[in-house]
């Protein structure tokens, strides 16, 4: 490529990623794109009823299934009635709450900084790269704890090994954003996802609905976090090292190790959680524990119940290490700790109220069964089924992604409408989620408005002043392709095997 052509093409990248920035920019905050979608549901629900539209519904005792109008008098009193309960009733809420206390406690008592500190500092030389993905894929149990401890570190270990500080930046920015859908343990992901997609599914079959679990994504997200490490690290060793080339920048930093007292609280919160694990086991053997239901696992209460496992999964270790370590001294550092957890929730509760509206106003007008089921038509005469289908609902969601960074705030406005289509089509709910957490996490690092992108590239200025988005992009770009490129292949073979996704969760809805 002669540098007259390459100059055209990066001038291109840059321009298209400026626009995706100015337009993401001008973007409503999620709070008040849920107020101005629930108003649009008002005011179609008026528009559409007057016309006259309808679909035929085999389900329906007239045959035909009509717009509701929340403009007509039952409409009003409908919204006025129900504004509490459309809050209350989210069913996100109340899980995404109760699940952030156990694994904040685990957070703020420093519990999972220092495990993930621990993993990526005590493996040899030759598997840092992978220690790295890895730590970061599982640091989906805390985002945050992701993003401001392993992303610095990854760079400061790879400067002090005289490796390119930010190739060890970009594996643990990949593992952390890239891999954020996988885990080796139910996270607060999981719940949060699992509650708008279970209330999705009811609009075309609340008896399927009603079976459903959080765990619905869990053995396909285990198989996930393997693949992504391995993928992560061959980019890293293959293509971004020898690309960025030798780092003569010269800047050294001691990597901050374990002291004795994290290693012992470290070792205390192991010791707990290998109890509190049999202790939950043995609550969850069918036939003798109260939660194992009457000897099938996954119709048990233990399934079913998932969001005070993790509270008391993540809560306990996270007690110990505090106390161990010092930093919980008494129940009242409990509370405190506990306190500010919630305080950093209060954002999500007010979009929760403005979610929960805008949820229950596409539900009750029957809008979302309509698209559903005139959308399925409509794929369907154009020819886009199966493989094809599949493919374009993930790019839409890569695409929405570049805009809208909040993996909730998107699945919430994309459940109501992709879940019943892909219903109709044949494919499970839970298939629909699986297929967003793929699209979500693999273009959330190429993202310029997710969140801690700007705080990522402010780790790297730190060894490059000269890094800005561009770079980061460019820099970022190869594991966005041979993760989407690599979790699709194998998302396509587990089609064909038939393999379930989670516990009672197949690929396929009949």
């Amino acid at each position: 490529m002669t540098e007259g052509r390459k100059a055209t093409k990066n001038a291109f990248v840059m321009r298209s990623l400026d626009w995706i920035e100015r337009i993401g920019n001008k973007l409503p905050h999620p709070i008040t794109l849920f107020f101005i979608c629930a108003g649009f549901v008002v005011l179609s629900s008026a528009i559409l009823s007057m016309l006259g539209v309808s679909v035929e519904d085999p389900t329906s005792e007239t045959g035909k299934l009509e717009v509701f109008n929340l403009l007509s008098k039952e409409g009003i009193q409908y919204m006025f009635e129900s504004a509490v309960s459309n809050f209350t009733d989210f069913h996100p809420l109340g899980t995404v709450l109760v699940t952030m206390l156990g694994i904040g406690l685990a957070e703020r008592s420093g519990l999972i900084s220092t495990a993930l500190r621990a993993l990526v500092t005590s493996v040899p030389k030759q598997l840092i790269t992978a220690a790295l993905v890895f730590g970061g894929v599982m640091s989906s149990m805390a985002a945050d704890a992701g993003y401001v401890v392993l992303t610095p570190l990854g760079a400061v270990l790879f400067a002090g090994l005289g490796r390119h500080p930010l190739a060890g930046l970009a594996a643990a920015f990949a593992g952390v954003s890239g891999g954020f859908s996988a885990n080796l343990l139910l996270t607060s992901l999981d719940p949060l996802l699992g509650g708008l997609t279970i209330e999705s599914a009811k609009i075309i079959d609340p008896a399927y609905a009603e079976q459903m679990n959080y765990a619905m994504n869990y053995y396909f997200m285990i198989v996930s976090v393997f693949i992504l490490t391995i993928v992560g690290t061959l980019v890293t060793e293959k293509i971004i090292e020898p690309r960025l080339g030798k780092y003569e920048g010269g800047l050294k930093e001691d990597v901050e190790y374990l002291n004795p007292i994290e290693k012992k609280g470290l070792w205390a919160a192991f010791i707990s959680i290998i109890i509190t694990s049999v202790f939950l086991v043995m609550l969850a053997i069918p036939g003798f524990g109260p939660l194992g239901g009457d000897g099938k696992f996954i119709d048990s209460p233990f399934l079913k119940n998932l969001v005070p496992v993790l509270l008391i999964f993540f809560f306990i270790p996270g007690l110990v290490y505090g106390i161990v370590t010092k930093k919980v001294k008494s129940d009242k550092d409990v509370a405190n700790q506990l306190g500010d957890t919630m305080a950093t929730l209060g954002m999500y509760i007010v979009l929760a109220f403005a979610a929960g509206q805008f949820v229950a106003y596409f539900n009750h007008t029957n809008i979302g069964k309509i698209l559903a089921i005139a959308g399925a038509d409509f794929l369907e005469n154009i020819g886009l089924t199966g493989i094809p289908l599949v493919i374009a609902f993930m790019v839409v969601t890569g695409f929405i992604n570049l805009f809208i960074g909040s993996a909730s705030a998107k699945w919430a406005i994309m459940a109501p409408v992709f879940v019943p289509i892909m219903m109709n089509f044949g494919y499970s709910p839970e298939f629909t989620q699986t297929l967003y957490r793929i699209a979500d996490s693999t273009t959330n690092i190429i993202s310029p408005l997710m969140p801690y992108f700007a705080i990522v590239i402010a780790f790297a200025q730190k060894y490059d002043k000269r890094v800005g988005i561009g770079t980061l992009v460019s820099t970022m770009l190869p594991y966005t392709i041979a993760f989407s490129i690599v979790w699709v292949i194998v998302l396509i073979l587990w089609m064909l095997l038939g393999l379930p996704l989670g516990p009672n969760a197949p690929i396929y809805y009949q």
